[in-house]
């Protein structure tokens, strides 16, 4: 049997647009909201699923085991594991409780179930003892289609070339959260933030980091009223604002024993904020959120909670 390299995703950088003269030079993809996934299959029907962190998480989606039959193999692919509404839009809240269940097999499946998780595969790194990362994306994608048929849980994107503003323009129309945009001649860059991947949303985001939180006004000892996030900055964690609306109810007590585990008597932002009673928390928690603008201080303008992002870790950004 081949052995399998392993190899890290490569990671896309946000960006705009290109320039339209340049636009026949990138290709867009749908922009998907769910949980990157290495898949690694030996040949022998077996699958092994790792997350960007290179964790194995395989045991959290049994309904994708059957991919490890349906391929011939060996290989490694790239995609997100995402769950589908009735629309076939993305719905991360539905994806979220499978996320961390790689140690608890009966409830993933239980929980497969009612929920089924869909794989986007984009992308193809080895195949039948060849390693094609040296390949442009244009060599790769022909591999990608020919070894991969539409199943039950899985799918290769649609790819268009030529037309990013159009591409972006659907997305929004479907309330899709936007595209990434790839150059027709990148290889692929294992581990790496590249220029040659961009990703376009359609709303502005931000995975910021939690490093305290303010209590309900007028309830000292009460779930978070805000949070108080901020970016890996040269070194430092550089405070960005504070976020108190967009959430629900049960995420909002999610929160709530989560900063209660983490929490600190130091603060964690360089300069500290000055805000009236913060409470410090350990800064672990990475969440997600939606913003118009920045200030000239690099502060977000109108900041919404968007989710929690308990597959990424303080220094990894999405």
């Amino acid at each position: 049997m081949v052995a399998l390299p392993q190899i890290a995703p490569m990671l896309a950088s946000t960006g705009p647009l290109p320039p339209q003269r340049a636009d026949q030079l990138w290709s867009a993809e749908t922009k998907y909201d769910g949980q990157r996934a290495v898949v690694y299959l030996p040949g022998d029907g077996s699958l092994l699923l790792r997350s960007r962190s290179g964790a194995d998480i395989t045991a959290a989606y049994p309904e994708l085991h059957g991919l490890g039959e349906q391929l011939p193999g060996p290989a490694v692919l790239d995609g997100e594991i995402v769950v589908l509404d009735r629309h076939g839009r993305p719905d991360f809240a539905r994806l979220q409780p499978r996320m961390g269940l790689a140690a608890s097999p009966a409830r993933a499946a239980r929980l497969a179930a009612h929920d089924p998780v869909h794989l986007v595969l984009f992308d193809v790194m080895f195949l039948d003892g060849r390693l094609l990362t040296g390949l442009p994306y244009t060599e790769r994608r022909p591999y990608l289609r020919r070894l991969v048929a539409p199943g039950p849980r899985w799918s290769v994107p649609a790819s268009v070339p030529g037309h990013s503003r159009q591409a972006l323009e659907l997305t929004r129309s479907q309330g899709l959260e936007g595209i990434v945009l790839k150059r027709l001649d990148s290889v692929y860059e294992p581990g790496v933030r590249s220029p040659s991947w961009i990703k376009v949303r359609n709303i502005r985001t931000v995975d910021a980091v939690i490093g305290g939180w303010v209590p309900v006004r007028g309830r000292q000892g009460g779930p978070p009223g805000a949070v108080l996030v901020g970016e890996p900055r040269e070194g430092a964690l550089r405070y960005l604002g504070s976020v108190g609306s967009g959430w629900n109810e049960q995420e909002r007590g999610v929160l709530a024993e989560l900063l209660a585990v983490a929490a600190d008597d130091t603060c964690p932002f360089a300069p500290p904020p000055a805000v009236p009673g913060a409470r410090w928390v350990l800064p672990r928690l990475v969440a997600e959120i939606r913003f118009t603008t920045r200030t000239r201080a690099g502060l977000l303008r109108q900041p919404v909670w968007h989710r929690l992002r308990p597959d990424l870790a303080p220094d990894d950004h999405a």
